[in-house]
């Protein structure tokens, strides 16, 4: 190539750039402004953070290509010192309060969140709207949300493909990692996530999780999605048409998260035989005594169900209930099902020792109101709960 052609294309690369060097100045800018205000918005810096650490490196010959060399050197220091100021205060953030705060005899416990599919861990919109009323209703309350992946986009793309074994060994180890959960927590789950979070008390029973409580969980599964939430179309898009090509063939089911809840009540042979996680979780392939032990340690379930739902099918699988074997209308409820008598995950004995609570909400999937998020849920499971309860939990 002649000196001429590489100064042209060269050129052409730099004006086709240019507007990506706006930009990262003006989120430079954005980016200082947090650093300096203060602001507690902890995915936001993050993800910052995980930007300017990675764009340095891979945008600064680029950077020499438009601006003289000493501007750009002034720019990398910028956005190093910005990556540096970010990292303090997230950690500053982070140790506030101290984890012997968190653990103190009658701190409340700290709550872990999994959000469902479609959403992510720290959208303003939903988990983080949640994340910061609880933070409002019970002061000094530590919140961890879990976000599966590196960055809000990879964990909503891992609500659809990656596997839910994957997730729930990702989340176990964030939650042993965390110091403030040491002592114990209580957690809420929302839609996929209530079984997601169920299956964390069934694997992974340290620290100890007191209370679960599950918003609009498949806990026996679903038989048809009428409704894809989320902002992301085509991933539902791309969720229905793998599950088209056959929800239990080998691809499907190793790449697809909803067809590993999937349970279909005209073919309960090959929902057994092939499911990846729902049936395994729910001990109808083999059973396991430590997943009964395990979920018997909770203090309390609670399971909410929404009566106008139209996101999930069948509704009742919120309430543990689902379709009578065999056709896809009558619902067998809990306490006439086969796991319920046999008592596989002892949801039996914890129903008799009223440690098993079924709530519902008006209106459609994971629509409720403050009011009803403070009475039913907040003020009886949350506001109550304390480290030294979870003390004398583990004596009884």
């Amino acid at each position: 190539m002649g000196h001429a052609q590489f100064r042209k294309d060269n050129l052409f690369n730099i004006r086709k750039r240019s507007a990506d060097y706006l930009f990262l100045l003006g989120w430079l800018i954005t980016v200082e402004y947090y650093a300096k205000t203060g602001m507690k918005k902890n995915h936001r810096v993050s993800l910052f953070g995980y930007l300017f650490d990675n764009i340095v490196c891979a945008m600064s010959e680029s950077i020499f290509l438009v601006f003289n060399k000493l501007f750009a050197v002034i720019l990398i220091c910028l956005l190093v010192s910005s990556a540096q100021a970010i990292r303090e205060k997230e950690w500053t953030t982070f140790t506030k309060f101290g984890a012997p705060t968190a653990t103190a005899q009658g701190a409340p416990l700290p709550v872990v969140l999994w959000h469902g599919m479609g959403d992510s861990c720290c959208n303003p919109l939903s988990l983080g709207s949640i994340k910061k009323f609880i933070e409002k209703a019970v002061p000094g309350i530590y919140v961890h949300s879990l976000e599966i992946g590196n960055g809000i986009v990879e964990d909503m793309e891992n609500g659809f493909f990656l596997g839910i074994d994957e997730q729930i060994a990702m989340a176990c180890t964030k939650i042993t990692s965390d110091p403030k959960l040491k002592s114990g927590y209580n957690s809420m789950g929302f839609s996929q996530g209530g079984q997601f979070l169920r299956a964390v008390a069934q694997r992974c029973p340290e620290p100890p999780m007191v209370n679960l409580i599950s918003f609009g969980g498949q806990h026996q599964g679903v038989y048809g999605f009428p409704r894809c939430p989320g902002d992301n179309s085509t991933l539902c898009d791309i969720m229905r048409k793998l599950l088209n090509l056959g929800v239990y063939t080998n691809f499907v089911q190793k790449h697809l998260v909803q067809a590993q809840y999937w349970n279909d009540p005209l073919n309960q042979q090959e929902y057994k035989s092939k499911s990846r996680f729902l049936a395994e979780i729910n001990q109808e392939k083999a059973r396991n005594a430590t997943y009964r032990r395990n979920l018997m340690k909770l203090k309390n379930f609670v399971m909410v169900m929404f009566e106008d739902d139209t996101m999930v099918d069948p509704k009742e699988t919120e309430w543990f209930a689902y379709y009578t074997p065999g056709q896809a209308k009558v619902i067998t409820p809990l306490v006439d099902s086969d796991l319920y008598k046999e008592d596989w995950l002892g949801l039996k004995q914890m129903n008799e020792e009223k440690r098993l609570h079924f709530l519902s909400s008006p209106g459609n999937h994971l629509q409720f109101t403050d009011t009803w998020l403070m009475e039913n849920i907040i003020t009886p499971f949350l506001s109550n709960s304390s480290a030294s309860s979870v003390k004398k939990l583990l004596f009884v």
